[in-house]
């Protein structure tokens, strides 16, 4: 039995050090996550701050970033870990892309010198957890419209507003949230402990069950002006860090979609109905070939856009959505597909690919839903603006 990517020999297009950075990665998905994941997903309750150190320690939280603790990895190696966490669980990997690709990256673009130095360092090594505030209750797709404000008051901000689905808020130590004031979009990091800043932890989620999702409240959170970043002006500052994080989704849906392909395998060669194993049967086979063929187009889809980025120091806008919508949507149309190979099977937790199609939902959402994105490459090609 040939592993998906092997068919074409993909594994030759990494270089060393990618291939060293992916088995480490893999090795500590394999030896902390895979073994308890099914039972975190089961509770709806994981060791964030566990993992957080784990991994802290391992240089993955901000790996992509320079300085301030962070190891300063290639775009590619970045992603062939994102790749490695999701195949674990796309709860796990949130977790490192919002830590390391939204908070930390916020501050890293348009925080202070003094706030780099007060928050980067704890954070790339797992000591302090931050969360991403931008998506609201009523305003996800739309964030040029958010009902967060902060308005000054004397030499101080006073921030009031919520957010939603923010991940890992129930445990942060800072949270980086945008509110418009009569300037514009500014972005804050605000320590979790100030008085009016609150998160509950949402509960009954179907999806990233082993992952924290929160809703923050704000309520006349009083700030110095030196807790307001500097460099971020007007929504393009958000938009910017997410287009930072959709790369590492590119990258982590393929490696669900890995996963549940590899347990379909072994699943149809080791399954017998009718006096043989289903993998013999040709629609089986048929199933299996289309999956494998989606899985290394995103593969190399995902790696092109890495190496352009190690190339050129950034991707377009559009290129991202392009990765995006494509490995996301054909991620989950692997996992679904996968679940009717394993039958009934297939809903068990004894198995991950319900857990990772159920994940894929989410995923498929956060970040940019398939629709933003199928809008954002039409645009481009067409130079009107159809969002409105």
């Amino acid at each position: 039995m040939v592993a998906p990517l092997d068919l074409l020999d993909l594994d030759t297009q990494l270089n060393d050090e990618e291939r060293d950075i992916r088995a480490v990665v893999r090795r500590v998905a394999d030896d902390r996550v895979r073994p308890y994941v099914a039972d975190w997903y089961e509770k709806g309750s994981t060791p964030v701050r566990e993992l957080a150190l784990e991994f802290g320690k391992l240089g993955l939280l901000g790996m992509h970033l320079t300085g301030y603790g962070c190891a300063g990895a290639s775009a590619v190696s970045y992603g062939v870990a994102c790749m490695e966490l999701e195949a674990a669980d796309s709860g796990v990997r949130s977790l490192v892309s919002v830590q390391g690709s939204l908070a930390m990256y916020a501050i890293w673009k348009y925080g202070s010198e003094e706030q780099k130095q007060r928050w980067l360092p704890g954070m790339a090594a797992g000591e302090l957890i931050g969360c991403f505030g931008l998506t609201e209750p009523d305003h996800g797709s739309d964030p040029a419209n958010m009902s967060t404000r902060a308005r000054r008051d004397g030499a101080d901000w006073i921030l009031d507003g919520g957010k939603m689905w923010i991940t890992n808020a129930p445990l942060a130590d800072v949270a980086v949230i945008w509110a418009r004031a009569e300037e514009g979009v500014y972005g804050f990091a605000v320590p979790t402990d100030t008085p009016g800043f609150a998160a509950r932890e949402i509960k009954n989620k179907m999806s990233l069950r082993a992952s924290s999702t929160g809703e923050i409240t704000l309520d006349g959170v009083r700030l110095p002006e030196s807790a307001r970043l500097p460099e971020a002006r007007g929504l393009k500052a958000p938009l910017s860090c997410l287009t930072e994080a959709r790369f590492g989704i590119i990258w982590g849906s393929m490696g669900a979609a890995r996963d549940c392909l590899r347990v379909a395998l072994e699943y149809a060669t080791t399954r017998e109905q009718f006096g043989r194993p289903i993998g013999g049967f040709q629609l089986t086979q048929a199933k299996l070939a289309d999956m494998t063929l989606e899985l290394q187009k995103g593969f190399l889809l995902a790696l092109h856009l890495g190496r352009l980025r190690d190339a050129a120091g950034a991707l377009r806008p559009e290129q991202v959505s392009v990765g995006k919508l494509n490995n996301v949507r054909e991620a989950i149309a692997i996992a679904r597909t996968c679940r009717t190979i394993l039958g009934g099977n297939g809903i068990s937790g004894e198995y991950p690919v319900m857990r990772h199609a159920n994940n894929l939902e989410s995923v498929l959402t956060y970040e940019g839903t398939s629709e933003i994105h199928q809008l954002v490459i039409g645009q481009k090609l067409t130079g009107l603006n159809a969002f409105a």
